[in-house]
């Protein structure tokens, strides 16, 4: 199979692609609920002749081909708890509850692979494993637990690739890049206990919410005073609730907050002084500070060799033009877990319409992918595995 044939027979198949993609987005699941989707995704399978194991409950894994080289493909299934505003036609079914991720175009565009490589299954000459992954939204994720059930053993891939669908690039684009490229992401639960009191008799109570707000002021100087200045990194409260009128304090306060970062130790260390420095705020005030940090996923790190493969891939798919190597973004994506296993490349395929400016971004209700771009997404994956394969026999 070379690229033109690779093309061709994703163009050929785009209008499935639509209807699967469309199918998936009115349907849409959330994590580890995923039940139907998998069906879904099941039936397909079955349909191409693949034959397929169930991982963790809503996952699957299938192979195609046999022997060594093994190529590992992934996409995640599961939609947000988000209220769908785009009044397609396909909008989704199931209210408070949307694919505003892209997730239904991954999964779609891994089935065009898995239909194109079992199609063409006899001149691969090594395994591609389809990794059907649920559970990216929400902590601790489906990669960790299929991963636990072995969802790389027998056989070991040698290398992996995923994509996400990324709004601020024109359709049929591919970035990337080397190292680092998306965040660990911790979230943060904090209570604030105080002592209720009269508004006007300060004295008498212990005061939650202006000690609330000093500790988050505070934890901004965590960032800029306790961080190495060229390592990224952020922490964010990004809510708050206490109290529930003008003459009372509360007895207690309520926040939430994420810590993002790529340098691990740093991420350890900031856990450490989030409880330290919190603790020691409160106690100004005679108060008392909790913290629960849920601990996320780690950074995703693209390996020097797989970027390097993945760039030459993209530049024969798509042409240089529209090729990027893009900064590194403070999202997270559980594909890490896969990535810290074996060597792994995870790209970016650019899905804004060419005659808009700007676009909806991720997890907006409003978010309305170019659907074409998954002709370059699906040819992405193929031609990966494909091509990975030809060049690791080439070099035995």
């Amino acid at each position: 199979m070379n690229k033109e044939f690779i093309l061709s027979e994703s163009e050929r198949l785009y209008p499935e692609i639509i209807q699967w993609r469309r199918h998936i987005h009115l349907n849409p699941e959330l994590s580890f609920q995923e039940f139907k989707t998998a069906d879904y995704i099941r039936t397909k399978l079955k349909e191409f002749g693949i034959d397929y194991k169930v991982v963790a409950d809503t996952g699957t894994v299938a192979l195609i081909g046999k022997g060594e080289p093994c190529v590992a493909l992934r996409a995640d299934i599961d939609a947000l708890p988000i209220l769908e505003e785009t009044e397609l036609e396909f909008s989704s079914l199931n209210e408070g509850i949307m694919h505003a991720c892209g997730h239904d175009m991954h999964t779609s565009m891994l089935l065009a692979a898995a239909k194109i490589l079992k199609s063409n299954e006899a001149q691969l000459n090594g395994t591609v494993k389809l990794i059907f992954q649920p559970a990216e939204e929400k902590i601790p994720g489906g990669a960790i637990m299929m991963i636990k059930e072995g969802v790389l053993d027998n056989p070991k891939p040698n290398i992996i690739f995923a994509q996400h669908i990324y709004p601020e690039a024109a359709s049929g684009t591919i970035s990337l890049t080397s190292g680092p490229v998306l965040a660990s992401a911790d979230e943060l639960y904090m209570t604030v206990e105080g002592k209720g009191a009269h508004a006007a008799q300060p004295h008498l109570g212990h005061d939650a919410v202006l000690a609330s707000a000093q500790i988050i002021n505070y934890f901004q100087s965590l960032i800029t005073k306790f961080r190495n200045p060229l390592h990224a990194g952020v922490l964010s409260v990004t809510s708050i609730h206490g109290g529930s009128a003008t003459n009372i304090f509360p007895e207690e306060v309520k926040m939430m907050g994420t810590l993002r970062a790529y340098n691990e130790v740093w991420r350890e260390d900031m856990h450490r002084l989030i409880k330290e420095q919190g603790t020691k705020i409160a106690d100004l005030y005679n108060c008392r500070f909790e913290v629960e940090i849920m601990k996320g996923y780690p950074p995703v790190v693209n390996d020097k060799s797989a970027s390097d493969f993945t760039f030459a891939t993209a530049n024969e798919i798509v042409g240089s033009d529209k090729v990027f190597e893009f900064e590194p973004k403070m999202w997270a994506e559980d594909f890490a877990y896969f990535a810290k296993e074996i060597p792994a490349c995870f790209w970016l395929l650019g899905v804004k319409p060419k005659e808009l400016p700007t676009m909806p971004p991720l997890h907006n209700p409003k978010l309305n992918p170019h659907e074409e771009a998954m002709i370059t997404g699906a040819s992405m994956m193929v031609y990966s595995a494909v091509k990975f394969i030809q060049e690791y026999n080439n070099r035995s």
